[in-house]
């Protein structure tokens, strides 16, 4: 009976052995070549740049936004992967009147029910000087703590009018790639940093 149960629970580490492997693969697979170190500004600027001609042309919603928001914090690749423990990293940009500002880092970490790997890239546009402020005073911004945050749907962005987005920040998602369902931002830490440093 004992050794029945010590071959079921080996065949059970073996399989969860075998899963986070090919979610690493999985993972890998998506990761940039460079993704072990940081990219420079010049990198960040140029995907940034791709990131929002991608987003305008797929979301109309978004460049109508872009005339009024106040800045606007674009993360071209995040890259999220886990089993039961899960994280996902991303570099990005603050645009400021069309020029970058400064640049930042999404990270997060999770633990639950999850099990894969994803790429996928958001925006976050400011829409007050306040909402702007808050980001540029915070050492270390954690998304659903202060400043509220409205994640546009497909729904939202059809529906959206400039005359209604005064205050606030919305979020826009796009070039959604891999194995995991769903996106999420919550919780995840903004932090500035000096590209190349």
């Amino acid at each position: 009976m004992k050794t029945a149960s010590i071959m079921h629970s080996a065949l059970n580490m073996r399989g969860i052995m075998l899963a986070s492997l090919c979610i690493a693969i999985a993972l890998l697979a998506l990761l940039p070549p460079k993704a072990a170190q940081a990219d420079t500004a010049a990198e960040i600027n140029r995907d940034v740049d791709i990131a929002l001609q991608s987003l305008y042309k797929s979301t109309p919603a978004a460049r109508k936004m872009a005339g009024i928001a106040k800045g606007v914090l674009v993360f071209p690749d995040i890259i999220k992967g886990g089993f039961i423990i899960g994280g996902q990293y991303g570099e990005g940009a603050l645009r400021v009147g069309g020029r970058t500002t400064g640049y930042y880092r999404s990270i997060a970490a999770s633990y639950g029910l999850q099990a894969g790997a994803q790429k996928f890239g958001y925006a976050l546009f400011f829409m007050s000087d306040d909402d702007l402020k808050y980001l540029k005073k915070s050492d270390g911004w954690e998304l659903g703590v202060g400043p509220t945050i409205v994640v546009m749907d497909e729904g939202m962005a059809r529906s959206f009018s400039t005359t209604t987005a005064h205050a606030g920040i919305y979020a826009f998602f796009f070039d959604q790639e891999g194995l995991m369902a769903g996106l999420g931002i919550q919780g995840s830490k903004i932090t500035p940093f000096h590209p190349g440093k």
